[in-house]
């Protein structure tokens, strides 16, 4: 039994120590907002600890203690009522006081969370049943461009992120970066931060927005300021035009097909606004917001058959020849 015992406890604890650490932890704060967030839960957690282990502690005294045998149950006991008043004013006292100390806290750590620093950078994030729009703002229209599921910042620079909803309430959650933040169609929330170390940080939908709500995620690459400089040049480039036959049959086929009615690929002639902006989707990491890596197998899955993937998203099912899937996985994989 004491084995079993052990065992239980060692598997329970890889698996709560598990949860803390990885690319998408509280723990591994890796921005001011982030390290406030971990301070004032780590806080919480000791305040919790220390009266849990005190109810714990006056339970099992009271559970100890033998209880007196008594000729008249109902006699009150002045001395014993006197003490037992007094421990129920401390305890209410204490109880005050910690809440009260602990709002304190929570409010200033708020104030860092919420600050907002002078000359971010804004990006807009619209959230869809089931993958987020980006949208890089600049002062310039031809400077913006959209991409999608995937957001590139500058490391030390802030970074304010303005959100709204398409449809149903979602909510924005990077727990390496900051907190979270809900969209709401018709309104617009933002929340700023300010990524100190390059990296992947792995960010999810917060808010149950239907059934695929599990996989709607996305991911934050805090890049050098000159790395992040270069990659913004090019994703404000329009996509360049297949130069082997295949690709062009295949940019023929995307658009012969109604690929473009849904989709924008910029520099050609789909200008869709339904789905997400493809014009630089083999930059991209995963598809279907985080559901599969980006794989030439994958995009033909995915292209032939979302559904079957993705249950309940808006894409249809295309009805494509083997040649023809083979042309468009191929031009969609020019576009860098």
């Amino acid at each position: 039994m004491t084995s079993w015992l052990r065992l239980s406890l060692a598997i329970a604890g890889a698996c709560v120590l598990a949860s803390c650490t990885g690319w998408q932890s509280s723990f591994n704060a890796q921005a001011p907002q982030a390290d406030e967030i971990r301070r004032l839960l780590l806080i919480f957690i000791a305040v919790s600890a220390v009266v849990w282990i005190g109810v714990m502690v006056v339970l099992f005294f009271g559970m100890l203690r033998r209880k007196r045998q008594n000729q008249q149950p109902l006699d009150l006991h002045e001395g014993f009522e006197r003490r037992a008043g007094s421990v129920v004013l401390i305890a209410g006292l204490l109880t005050t006081v910690t809440v009260l100390a602990l709002s304190f806290v929570s409010y200033g750590a708020q104030r860092t969370v919420f600050a907002n620093e002078a000359d971010p950078v804004t990006i807009k994030v619209t959230g869809h049943q089931w993958w987020w729009e980006v949208q890089y703002q600049a002062d310039s229209p031809h400077l913006s461009f959209t991409t999608a599921n995937e957001i590139r910042v500058p490391v030390g620079k802030p970074v304010t992120v303005e959100l709204e909803s398409a449809d149903v309430i979602h909510s924005f959650w990077v727990p390496s970066l900051t907190g979270k933040m809900d969209l709401i169609t018709g309104q617009r929330n933002s929340l700023q931060f300010t990524a100190r170390t390059a990296g992947i940080y792995r960010g999810q939908c917060a808010e149950f927005c239907g059934i695929q709500h599990a996989h709607m995620a996305f991911t934050v690459r805090a890049l050098p300021p000159d790395e992040y400089s270069r990659w913004r040049h090019h994703q404000n480039q329009g996509a360049a035009s297949p130069g082997d036959p295949l690709g062009i049959r295949g940019e023929q086929l995307f658009r012969g097909r109604g690929c473009g009615l849904c989709h924008t690929i910029r520099g050609t002639l789909a200008g869709g606004q339904f789905g997400p902006d493809l014009t630089h989707v083999a930059s991209r990491d995963t598809i279907a917001a985080g559901t599969l890596p980006k794989t030439s197998g994958n995009l033909a899955a995915w292209i032939s058959d979302p559904q079957h993937i993705k249950p309940g998203n808006l894409m249809p099912k295309m009805a494509l020849q083997s040649d023809e899937m083979i042309a468009i996985v191929h031009y969609l994989e020019q576009l860098q």
